[in-house]
């Protein structure tokens, strides 16, 4: 138990889970005042792309030659750390709703939040856990301003904000949190 205990110290989830909690409570605020329409996908975005980055300052440690050297698995923790930190981030925003405003399905919520935390766990592997919240940010920031999802590379595009069951949100979810998790646990974070 010690070891999870330091474990959850050195990547800093006390201080990601405080952000997670606190966006949500704040999105969720914003919902009860009317902010956006019933079944407006952008507030429950952006409650799981502002948790999967906060979650994303975990992904790598405080020494990367010590993790690179421990004499432990770190392929299995990592994507246990991706899939954990996906279900937390995911579970926050369906007990916030819990409370009063209906903001997203079950199933938005899944998939969106699979596929952020695939861009984390690849941000992490391509450029290091201290820029691994660039690709959901970048991602989120172009999906609000694209047009209107009327052709397949558009949908990809505004994938997060489609509703449930859109093949083309579905499949780039997929795509993204397999890619992801598997990029990070194969090679982890980048130095």
């Amino acid at each position: 138990m010690r070891w999870l205990t330091l474990y959850a110290r050195s990547r800093q989830v006390p201080a990601s889970f405080a952000a997670v909690l606190i966006s949500a409570v704040a999105v969720w605020a914003l919902a009860r005042d009317g902010a956006g329409g019933p079944g407006d996908p952008r507030l429950p975005v952006l409650v799981l792309a502002t948790g999967a980055m906060a979650a994303s300052i975990g992904l790598s440690g405080q020494d990367l030659a010590l993790d690179r050297t421990a004499a432990i698995r770190w392929a299995l923790r990592r994507a246990a750390h991706v899939l954990l930190c996906g279900a937390v981030v995911g579970t926050v925003l369906l007990t916030v709703q819990t409370m009063g405003e209906d903001m997203a399905t079950t199933a938005f919520v899944v998939r969106d939040t699979a596929g952020l935390m695939g861009l984390v766990a690849l941000g992490a592997a391509l450029w290091g856990g201290q820029y691994a919240w660039t690709p959901p940010f970048a991602w989120l920031s172009f999906a609000f301003f694209a047009p209107p999802p009327t052709s397949a590379p558009t949908q990809v595009a505004s994938w997060m904000l489609l509703p449930p069951g859109t093949a083309a949100g579905t499949w780039t979810a997929l795509v993204l949190a397999v890619a992801g998790t598997a990029a990070y646990a194969v090679a982890g974070p980048r130095r």
